[in-house]
């Protein structure tokens, strides 16, 4: 037996091979939906799944506001931020932040589903949210990826 063949491949930067997804994000709940897109980011569905490279995918998210949240978190589930100063802790319902800013949710959802260090925040800069149908991305031609089909 040859084992020379049997070598474990490891993925860099120059051999990952990223493509774009678009992910249509209406009707779908936020955390499975978010779970499955941290996946795609972090490139965990591919064979050559590299632990610390950037080998995921391009992950466009359109129709953000459109997700949909179980029980009665519209109301309950709270996100909290400060100002940097003595007292600035600020909180903000579901509901109130989808009206503001309609793509917060779904970044914040994701990011918490990622790597807390620099390749985590690298992994973050691959994911673009959109309020609407529409997005700038025509010209990488993301292919339309059925969030129901992945486990």
């Amino acid at each position: 037996m040859n084992t020379i063949s049997y070598k474990t491949v490891s993925a860099n930067k120059d051999t990952a091979n990223k493509e774009w997804v678009l992910v249509d994000a209406e009707n779908q709940t936020l955390g499975r939906m978010a779970s499955k897109v941290a996946k795609m980011l972090r490139g965990k569905h591919k064979a050559n799944f590299t632990p610390h490279v950037d080998c995921g995918d391009n992950v466009v998210i359109i129709n953000a506001d459109k997700i949909n949240l179980s029980g009665k978190k519209w109301d309950q589930k709270e996100y909290v931020r400060h100002t940097g100063y003595p007292g600035g802790q600020r909180f903000i319902n579901a509901k109130l932040l989808m009206t503001k800013k309609p793509t917060a949710m779904v970044e914040k959802a994701v990011k918490g589903m990622l790597p807390k260090n620099r390749l985590g925040s690298n992994l973050f800069r691959n994911l673009f949210v959109y309020a609407g149908n529409e997005h700038p991305h025509q010209a990488q031609q993301p292919q339309k990826i059925n969030l129901n089909s992945i486990k």
